[in-house]
């Protein structure tokens, strides 16, 4: 389980760092373990394409105004669930969220809530095959057991990674073409595009 101090660090250097980290959801059917193969960082006050852009604080994102190390889990388009993880430290509102992993444990429980999918690309799908939610809002990654980040030992080289624009902030002006998501070279990522998203996710 990855200690708070890895989360209180700078965004960028935690979402690089979270590729290759294994993400852990205990559910009742069984345990699913996910390897992190695309995450993007959003940077809080100064960035346009994050929910708290020039200081916005709503019950929504309030989450992201808190402690490091916890998940901001939000409802989008009606229909879908993203995660992310809250960085840095206390009303300094940046996150990363966690777009997609390859399963590496748990195979069945997955097939059974992708409706006999395993592909996990897309931070909706992540959140389906994990069975994270509303009441997973706010989770303490790092004290809890039923969702956690763990370390076990893989590393990505760099040559591995691909540093993007991120997918589906279009409305962020130039801050759709910052390289802020980061993707392991191979990996099914849903647009890899070097051109800022259409669809406004966050």
């Amino acid at each position: 389980m990855l200690p708070r101090a890895f989360y209180q660090r700078d965004t960028e250097t935690v979402a690089r760092e979270l590729l290759g980290k294994l993400l852990v959801r205990q559910l009742p059917e069984g345990m699913v373990v996910l390897r992190l193969m695309e995450v993007e960082a959003y940077l809080g006050v100064g960035d346009p394409a994050a929910h708290t852009a020039g200081g916005r604080r709503t019950p929504r994102n309030e989450v992201m105004w808190g402690e490091a190390g916890h998940l901001y889990v939000y409802f989008t388009y009606g229909m879908h669930y993203c995660a992310n993880v809250v960085t840095k430290r206390p009303g300094d509102p940046q996150a990363v969220l966690l777009r997609g992993g390859v399963v590496l444990l748990g195979e069945e429980v997955v097939r059974r809530r992708r409706g006999g999918r395993l592909d996990c690309n897309g931070p909706a799908k992540l959140c389906q095959a994990l069975g994270l939610g509303r009441e997973e809002n706010g989770y303490d990654l790092t004290t809890g057991e039923a969702v956690f980040i763990a370390d076990d030992g893989f590393s990505v080289p760099e040559e591995e990674v691909l540093q993007l624009p991120r997918v589906g902030v279009a409305y962020a002006g130039e801050a759709a073409f910052w390289p802020l998501r980061w993707v392991v070279r191979g990996f099914p990522a849903v647009g890899v595009r070097i051109s800022g998203g259409g669809g406004g996710s966050r």
